[in-house]
């Protein structure tokens, strides 16, 4: 078992960094966090049921434990510009640099739960991934990001 979760552990690392470098911004907290999401995953690994994508779990269980960790470290300091190579997002790659670095200078003024949202979507997950991983309804979802689209909008017109 040890062996199957050091592969899934390797083969999924990137959203396990996705979540690290949107939660924090100290290169020490980001080991810290990255270090307590396995601690977590391993924890829950014997209980995985294949109910839902892996992918989809392992998403659920990082966001989960970094905003736990937030609230238990009472941590609401800015985070660090986000930069393309911390967060890459497949339908905006055309897109130049520029253009990049307002979006994510834009998604680090949202609120922790906002940023969860907008990543599963800009990550291409589906409104019933969203849905599952952060624990809400879909049409909550659906809500929620138009809100959060809007939001960004105003934020980079005001920017």
């Amino acid at each position: 078992m040890e062996k199957e979760f050091t592969g899934l552990i390797d083969q999924h690392k990137g959203i396990i960094y996705k979540v690290c470098h949107l939660y924090c911004h100290e290169s020490e907290d980001r080991k810290d966090l990255f270090q307590e999401i396995v601690i977590q995953l391993w924890k829950a690994y014997p209980n995985f049921r294949n109910e839902s994508k892996l992918s989809t779990w392992i998403y659920k269980i990082a966001l989960n434990t970094a905003l736990t960790s937030l609230r238990k470290e009472g941590k609401n300091k800015p985070n660090k510009s986000i930069s393309e190579a911390d967060f890459e997002i497949p339908a905006m790659e055309s897109i130049e640099n520029e253009h990049v670095n307002i979006l994510y200078q834009a998604i680090q003024q949202l609120t922790e739960i906002e940023k969860a949202i907008i990543m599963l979507y800009l990550d291409e997950k589906n409104y019933d991934e969203i849905t599952d991983i952060v624990g809400t309804s879909k049409t909550n979802v659906g809500v929620k990001l138009n809100r959060i689209k809007q939001k960004l909008g105003k934020i980079i017109k005001t920017n």
